[in-house]
Formats: structure tokens, C-alpha cells, sequence
């Protein structure tokens, strides 16, 4: 019974199969119809059940090569450039084509006594021809066009040359001209800073910040220089402008704390209401916990400062000087150390104010270190906002 529900299963899936490839080759997909006959000939490719594909693979390869060598010739007769990939794509479909169906020949016509014809034909010299007639075109026209193009014109001969080195590795100086190309078509953009206050940015604040190795913004046409490099003219700016800095002065807030809480002090004998020892079965006095009331004076020292950095981003167009837009940008960075000095029992006050009481006061960081220490946040904020706000062309 599994055998007959099987063999009727292969029954149906193979009907299913005969009857798309048929459906590709009627309308006139006959590669499709191709590979799908292929596909129903692997395994048993001479069984009586698999006729219909070796009858429809026969007759799309025919009409596919028919089809192909009438757009070549019609394509070769047209002066149009553009019908060089066309030409050349034929040629490989057609030597694909053969190809696919190699392995499986010969593939017999069992009613008919044959074998299914599929003429095989040497396309070398047409595939080597047609693919140095497209070579040599595109190779001469981004040539000729990179001499006047402008950036988008550049990233699209960029395009063409990419497409040269895969179907024509090595050809002529094609390397050096995809390098000048891409170098045309590419956007370079300098990147720098701006102190519009009274305070003194530090050094390595500036350098951190302009640390473009970093931040992972370049992309294939954008890239983007923090130092301006000999040869380059550059197309964007992005001007980071620092335009308030304010720092607090240096203050200790004193707080004094007073607490008081019940601790376990070891243990005692439990009594009753009269006074009286409890005692166990065993006459064993019976023990509970003894707990003792603590209290403590604490004297909490917090040492403060702050430092509120206030910028924004300028996007400028180097070829007209104009500003493109502008973004806000500010950043904070707060000093804050607490000790403590306790009078009384100190197991009065829990486990994280206790942790105050074995710290001492420290120096407070200059001004000069406050502003540096924004620079965590504001690289990350300035990184966003060139990450949002991407130049396009």
C-alpha cells in the first residue's frame, strides 16, 4: 500500500513538473524551460516516464538558439555601441546553454528510435570577439568621458570599468583608470574644529575628536579627513564649533546624618511574662536572638564640580561657501566624590553609606581635564550626528 501511495505521488509531482516546463516554453521562456527539464531528467534519465522533458528539452533548445543567433545578427547590423553587451551576453547564454545540457547527452527518443538532436556548436572565437569589441568600447569611452565628467558622471565610469575588470581581468591600464576615477567621483570632506569661547580647548581633546579612524564613516563615495592632504580639493565641510564652555567652581556640600537601628548582639534566654526562664522538653533553657538598639552621627562631604560644553555642527558647501544646515550639540560632564567621617557606632547606617567612611577628600580635576572628559560624550554625539546626516550628492 506505502508503494502504490508513492509511485502515485511521483505520479503527480512529475505531471506537475512536465506541465510547468511546457508552460515556460509556450510562453517563450526557454531557458526556463530548460532548466526545468534538466531538473526532471537527473536520476533516471532514460526512463519511459521522463519522455516529455527529453521531447520539450529538445525543442526549447532549438527555439533558444534560434532566438539568440537572430538577435545577434540583427544586433551585429545596428552601429549602436550599446549592442556590444548584448552581442557578448548572447554568446555566453548560448555556450551555457550547451553546457547545462552536455552532461546529460545523449538522451534517447525511445518511440521514435532516436537520439534527441541538440547540435553543439564552438562559440570560443565568438565569445573571445564580442567580449574584446566590448572591452575596447568601454574602455575608450570612460577614457574619453573622464576627462570632463563630474563627480555622478565619474561614480557611473567607475561602474563600467568594475564591469570591464570582471568580464576582461588585466585589461590595458584599466586599474589606474578605475583609481582615477574613483578619486573624481569621490566627495572629500575636511572635518576641524572652532573655539568661539574664552577657555582653552585641549589638544588631545581636538585630536580625539577628529579621530576619523574611529568612527567607521567613510562609505564608498564620502570620505572624510579630519588634516587637509596635498592634491585634494575638498568639496564639504564640518565644523565642529565650541561656542560656551562653562565650568563650576570647585564646592564641598557638607550633610550631617544621624541614624539609629536595631542590630543582633548575640543571643539570650528566652522568658516568660513573670520573668521566668522557657525551657525546653529537655529542660535546656530555650535561646533567642538579643538585639541592641545603635546609633550614629555621620558627617557626609560631597566635592562637586561640573562642566557644560555647548557647541554646533556646521555643514558647509566648499563650492559656493554656503552653509547646508546646522546642528546643536552639548555635552556635560559632572565630578562627584563623597566621604564621610562617622562619631558613634558606625553599624548604624547601611552597607552603601557605610562605604563613605573609608574614603578621604581628593583634588579636584582642573578646568583644562573637566572639558576633556566631555570628550567620551561628545565624540559619540558628533559621530551620530554624521552618521544621521550623511553628505549626498
Amino acid at each position: 500500500m506505502k508503494k502504490i501511495t508513492f509511485l502515485f505521488l511521483a505520479l503527480i509531482l512529475a505531471s506537475c513538473g512536465v506541465k510547468q516546463t511546457t508552460n515556460r516554453l509556450t510562453s517563450g521562456d526557454y531557458d526556463g524551460a530548460i532548466e526545468s527539464a534538466v531538473r526532471g531528467l537527473r536520476g533516471n534519465k532514460n526512463a519511459k516516464g521522463k519522455q516529455d522533458y527529453v521531447y520539450l528539452l529538445e525543442e526549447a533548445f532549438a527555439k533558444a538558439k534560434e532566438r539568440d543567433l537572430r538577435n545577434i545578427e540583427t544586433w551585429s547590423q545596428d552601429a549602436n555601441p550599446a549592442n556590444l553587451e548584448k552581442i557578448f551576453n548572447a554568446y555566453i547564454n548560448l555556450n551555457n546553454r550547451q553546457e547545462l545540457i552536455r552532461p546529460l547527452l545523449p538522451l534517447k527518443l525511445l518511440n521514435e528510435g532516436r537520439d534527441a538532436i541538440f547540435p553543439m556548436e564552438n562559440y570560443s572565437t565568438e565569445i573571445v570577439n564580442s567580449k574584446n569589441a566590448l572591452s575596447n568600447y568601454l574602455y575608450t569611452s570612460s577614457k574619453n568621458e573622464l576627462k570632463t565628467a563630474n563627480k555622478l558622471q565619474a561614480r557611473a565610469i567607475v561602474d563600467d570599468l568594475v564591469h570591464l575588470n570582471q568580464i576582461n581581468p588585466g585589461f590595458k591600464d584599466v586599474n589606474s583608470l578605475l583609481e582615477e576615477a574613483r578619486f573624481k567621483g569621490t566627495d572629500f570632506v575636511h572635518v576641524y574644529t572652532k573655539n568661539e569661547t574664552n577657555i582653552m580647548i585641549p589638544v588631545r581633546l581636538q585630536n580625539d575628536l577628529l579621530d576619523f579612524s574611529t568612527y567607521g564613516l567613510n562609505d564608498k563615495w564620502t570620505v572624510y579627513h579630519s588634516n587637509r592632504q596635498q592634491g585634494i580639493t575638498y568639496d564639504f565641510g564640518i565644523i565642529l564649533n565650541f561656542r560656551e564652555i562653562n565650568i563650576s567652581p570647585e564646592q564641598i556640600r557638607e550633610k550631617e546624618v544621624t541614624q539609629e537601628k536595631q542590630i543582633k548582639d548575640g543571643v539570650k534566654n528566652l522568658v516568660d511574662a513573670n520573668g521566668n526562664i522557657v525551657r525546653d522538653s529537655l529542660g535546656n533553657p530555650i535561646k533567642v536572638d538579643k538585639f541592641i538598639t545603635v546609633k550614629g552621627t555621620a558627617y557626609q562631604f560631597t566635592q562637586f564640580k561640573a562642566c557644560q560644553v555647548t557647541a554646533k555642527v556646521d555643514y558647509i558647501d566648499f563650492n559656493n561657501n554656503q552653509l547646508i544646515n546646522s546642528y546643536p550639540l552639548a555635552s556635560e560632564f559632572i565630578f562627584e566624590h563623597i566621604y564621610a567621617t562617622v562619631r558613634g557606632d558606625r553599624r548604624a547606617f547601611d552597607e552603601q553609606f557605610a562605604s563613605y567612611f573609608g574614603r578621604r577628600a581628593v583634588p579636584f580635576p582642573s578646568n583644562e581635564q573637566m572639558v576633556y572628559d566631555t570628550g567620551e560624550d561628545l565624540k559619540a554625539k558628533l559621530k551620530d550626528i554624521i552618521s544621521r546626516n550623511r553628505i549626498r550628492r
